[in-house]
């Protein structure tokens, strides 16, 4: 069944294809059902602006460019520019880039909602241990969360299992982006802090990444209709519970 515009799960599919023919049939076959397609720093490379148009197609879905710029804040800034034309809904950096780096991405886009990533989903403890940052990955996500608001962002990427952390540090105007999602039975894959739609919603999640368990299936318009299906009827007790 194909859903209205307003009644898209608010779910971001990761269209991580080797080709762009293959991400624009997937794009289409998903597109009736989420809010958003993600296109990912790879295809981008490969593909450049056309990866845009051809996922975005004739479908009125917000496209994600996952980019991670993380880099001076003049080069940022430029980046930012280059890609706002693109009209992309959200566009990532990363937090710990610094205020400053981030601030730059926001004047520089303005009509792009800009998404500060906090700690990547594949990094654990240890991982965090060996590139000197402090604490456990929730103090981590607090913290760059806090600077990333400061500093203009809109929205924040966590993992499911800091959301409701980072929601009561940054409050309810902000959007949660969170990667990592996997419906119950199926492969993690290279990510360490993962969850299920219904346990992204629940802790409060505004959009949920998810990739494999929809474009590798086979029929990736059929497992997005399910995955949506679950993420609405996980909104609505949600709402009932007073979330936001």
């Amino acid at each position: 069944m194909t859903e209205t515009s307003a009644s898209r799960a608010p779910i971001a599919v990761a269209i991580d294809a080797d080709d762009i023919e293959t991400a624009a049939t997937w794009a289409s076959a998903v597109a009736p059902h989420v809010s958003t397609v993600k296109v990912g720093l790879e295809l981008y490379l490969r593909y450049g602006p056309d990866v845009v148009g051809a996922v975005r197609g004739a479908h009125p879905v917000g496209v994600f460019l996952d980019l991670k710029l993380h880099d001076i804040p003049a080069t940022v800034a430029g980046a930012a520019r280059s890609v706002a034309g693109l009209r992309p809904s959200i566009l990532t950096v990363h937090a710990a880039g610094g205020a400053d780096m981030v601030r730059a991405a926001v004047d520089s886009a303005p009509d792009t909602k800009i998404a500060a990533v906090t700690v990547l989903t594949s990094m654990d403890d240890k991982d965090l241990d060996q590139v000197g940052l402090a604490g456990p990955p929730s103090d981590a996500v607090r913290r760059l969360a806090a600077l990333a608001v400061g500093a203009g962002a809109r929205a924040l990427v966590c993992s499911p299992r800091e959301a409701a952390l980072v929601r009561s540090e940054v409050g309810p105007d902000i959007t949660l982006i969170t990667p990592g999602v996997r419906p119950a039975g199926t492969d993690r894959g290279d990510q360490s802090r993962v969850a299920t739609p219904e346990e992204a919603i629940a802790a409060g999640a505004d959009l949920l990444v998810v990739g494999r368990p929809i474009t590798r299936a086979a029929d990736p318009g059929a497992a997005a209709a399910a995955v949506a299906a679950a993420v609405r009827r996980a909104s609505k007790g949600r709402g009932r519970q007073g979330g936001k």
